[in-house]
């Protein structure tokens, strides 16, 4: 799968975003193969991650924003047993650990608010179980940069994007993609 998302991405490094029912809808009809599920709650997230899987696009669910999900193994477990979600995005790492175990992608946010965490993100590369990680917010080419130039996990740059400049920048400073909630440029 990750290697089926890679060439997606390099095709067109618009991920969307969605936060809602009608974000999701409009998703479904762009040329983002890829879509980030930003919401939800255990009793709905079965039936958003079929509509994704239903569109041909591949379904990474935010554990940390779905309501009624604990921070632990048997969440991931929930999710691989009972939906069609083909990976997860969190800030935890032990969240990540067993999403890589049972196969699924794995996709690690990391707020960039400051140098400390930079060092953690440093730490999370070489020890953590990733795929991607997501950098936000996506405006910070020079972090962006910095980080291409050390790890080999595939960066995708979210947050305070809005428009195809940003876009252009993010990409141009070495991220593989961006993930983005404004559907504007889910068409870029």
């Amino acid at each position: 799968m990750k290697d089926f998302i890679l060439t997606e991405l390099k095709k067109y490094p618009i991920i969307a975003a969605v936060k809602n029912e009608e974000e999701l809808m409009a998703s479904l009809k762009t040329k983002c193969q890829i879509v980030f599920i930003l919401y939800g709650d255990i009793c709905n997230i079965e039936r958003i991650a079929e509509a994704i899987s239903s569109a041909d696009k591949v379904a990474i669910v935010h554990m940390d924003l779905i309501g009624g999900l604990s921070s632990s193994d048997i969440a991931v477990q929930y999710l691989v047993e009972n939906t069609k979600v083909d990976g997860i995005i969190s800030t935890k790492s032990s969240l990540l650990k067993k999403a890589h175990e049972e196969g699924l992608i794995t996709v690690q946010r990391v707020f960039m608010i400051d140098s400390m965490s930079l060092n953690n993100l440093q730490h999370h590369m070489k020890h953590g179980h990733a795929d991607f990680i997501e950098i936000l917010p996506g405006v910070l080419p020079k972090a962006i940069k910095a980080i291409v130039s050390t790890s080999d996990i595939p960066i995708i740059a979210g947050g305070l994007v809005s428009d195809r400049e940003d876009v252009r920048i993010i990409l141009e400073a070495g991220a593989m993609a961006v993930s983005t909630s404004n559907d504007v440029l889910w068409s870029y």
